[in-house]
Formats: C-alpha cells, structure tokens, sequence
C-alpha cells in the first residue's frame, strides 16, 4: 500500500529484548535531530520507519533496524506484536526477537532538514542519536505511551520468553 497524502501513514519497527543476568532488557532508540536533543522520557521508540509501497511490514521493521541502529539483522523468531496507534495517527506494526547489540556500536542513517527554521539552511542529523538497554520499569518510563504495549506483549510472548530462556541456558 502507497503512503499517499492524505492517507493514514504505517510504520514497523523491532523490540530486541535479550536476557541479562536473568532479567530481561529492551532495546530502544532515541530520535536525532534538534527537536529531540533535550527530550528524554516518553520520547525514545523501537527502531521503525516507513513501509514503502508493496513492501511487507516484517521485512520493513527488519530493514529499519538495520539502518537505524548499523546492528545486524536478528536472528528469527520474529513475534508479531500487533498494531499501535501513535498521536499522530500513524500506525505502527509491531514485531519482536531476541538477541544482542552494542549501543556503543550505533551507526544510524542520517536525514536533512532545514535547520534553524526558515534560515534556508539544510543540516543533517542521525535518524537516531542513542540506543540503550532498559529493564522494564525504565523502558516503560523511557518508550513514547503509545508504544507501551509493545513491551507488554513481547514480555508475555511466550516464543520471546522461550528463546530468552534459550540465550540464558547456553
């Protein structure tokens, strides 16, 4: 489906959760660019990004991933969490895996925009400045509201929980 103008804008995006110390962590990003630079709780997301025309919502939440972070692609399972609704209307698929990624390691792909307003000055910016690891009181302080239940239904997931406790029995 086209994201036409007037139509309801769909993203995916990826939750990576992994298993440390037997505590589950989640992996989420914060959004570059100035507008976001002293934002913080209710702010960071799941890497996610557009579905291009004809493209299927699991390979875009995948291929996101990728260029936000610079991390390599996930090994499967893939759980599908659902849908979301955003403020802004979006719509945003929703899918899961375990694995493992370095945040020091993030290499995002970058945007232009015009910067300050009006100045006729582009200026480019990483998609995403930081990543982290959250247990899941902070991540639920940290992730926008509306994708909250994301993390619940990955946290209750029980492909999520049996390849967590795969990771952790190696």
């Amino acid at each position: 489906m086209s994201q036409a103008k007037g139509t309801t804008k769909r993203s995916a995006g990826l939750l990576l959760l992994r298993n440390l110390g037997g505590a589950s962590e989640l992996l989420l990003v914060h959004p570059g660019g100035p507008f976001f630079r002293n934002k913080d709780a209710g702010w960071w997301s799941i890497p996610k990004g557009l579905i291009e025309p004809g493209e299927d919502a699991l390979e875009t939440a995948l291929r996101e991933f990728c260029e936000e972070t610079g991390f390599a692609r996930p090994q499967p399972p893939y759980v599908d969490l659902g849908t979301v609704r955003q403020k802004s209307g979006k719509i945003v698929y929703g899918f899961a895996a375990v694995g493992d990624a370095d945040p020091a390691a993030l290499s995002s792909n970058n945007f232009e925009m015009e910067w300050p307003r009006g100045s006729g000055r582009k200026q480019s910016y990483p998609e995403v400045d930081r990543a982290g690891w959250f247990a899941r009181e902070l991540a639920d302080a940290k992730i926008m509201a509306a994708q909250q239940p994301f993390i619940t239904r990955a946290l209750a997931s029980p492909e999520i929980r049996q390849a967590l406790q795969a990771r952790r029995d190696r």
